[in-house]
Order: structure tokens, then C-alpha cells, then sequence
């Protein structure tokens, strides 16, 4: 059975980050966040991220925009003009409209693979969602979180 990681960079420093990926054994990291740009990322911004990566970890950096959550459906959340409960039915909606499973080799995810959002924690994130929604999908797949 294949393993998929996930990870938040939000409350992790750099060592607790990059040591966790290295324990980890990752070989990918494949980022899901929408805005991956946005200077409170620190070192977890895309245009930093790629070059930590493969000088820390000997890993590669892949963005997939197709399993980001809609601007505006994330918006919504943030802004608790929607409940988490209904962020989750939206967003798994989204990804089975955008035929994610199709769409996305899963040879993306060969070789230890981590999922980064910025969330600290997996229980209200889209990457525990992104991660679930691939395992029903293709089956075969040990979801693995990392903190």
C-alpha cells in the first residue's frame, strides 16, 4: 500500500518543518495551498520552498493548482459565512467536478509524497480532504499526517 503525507507549515519552524520531510523520507513535495506566494508563508513560499527542498531533503517541489479550493468557496470559510461542514461537501464536489483522479497521475505520488497546505492542523484542511478523496478513489493508499 502506498503511503501519502500531509503537512502544514503554519506553527512549525524551518527545523520542525523540513525535519519532519526528512524523517519522513519525502522525495516530493506537492503543494496544494491557493496562494503559495503570499509572504506570510516565510519559508514555505513557492519562490524559496523549491530551493530548501532540495538542498535540505533531496526532494522536488510540484504546485497543483487542481487541488486547491476555489478562491471564493475558501474565502467563505475564512470569513465563517460558511461551516466547515459545508466547505467539505463543496470542496470534495469540486474535486470530483475537476475528475482530480483522472486528471492526476498518481505516479505523482510515487516515492514518499507529502501534500502541503498551510493549515497546522489536518482535521480542517483541504490536504486531509485532497488525501481522502484520492484513497476512495484509487484505493491502496496509507494517509499519513504529519505534524
Amino acid at each position: 500500500m502506498a503511503k501519502v503525507y500531509t503537512i502544514g507549515f503554519t506553527k512549525k519552524t524551518a527545523a520542525k518543518f523540513f525535519g519532519a520531510l526528512t524523517q519522513a523520507g519525502i522525495r516530493r513535495l506537492v503543494d496544494i495551498r491557493l496562494n503559495s506566494v503570499s509572504q506570510l508563508a516565510g519559508f514555505a513560499k513557492q519562490t524559496d520552498l523549491p530551493y530548501f527542498l532540495k538542498m535540505i531533503c533531496d526532494a522536488e517541489y510540484v504546485h497543483e493548482p487542481l487541488l486547491t479550493p476555489p478562491k471564493d468557496l475558501l474565502a467563505a470559510y475564512r470569513k465563517k459565512s460558511v461551516r466547515w461542514e459545508e466547505f467539505e461537501r463543496a470542496f470534495i464536489e469540486v474535486l470530483a467536478e475537476r475528475r482530480v483522479e483522472v486528471r492526476i497521475k498518481r505516479k505523482l505520488f510515487a516515492g514518499p509524497s507529502v501534500l502541503l497546505c498551510s493549515e497546522a492542523e489536518p482535521v480542517h484542511c483541504h490536504r486531509r480532504l485532497v488525501a481522502e478523496y484520492l484513497r476512495l478513489k484509487w484505493g491502496g493508499l496509507d494517509i499519513v499526517h504529519l505534524l
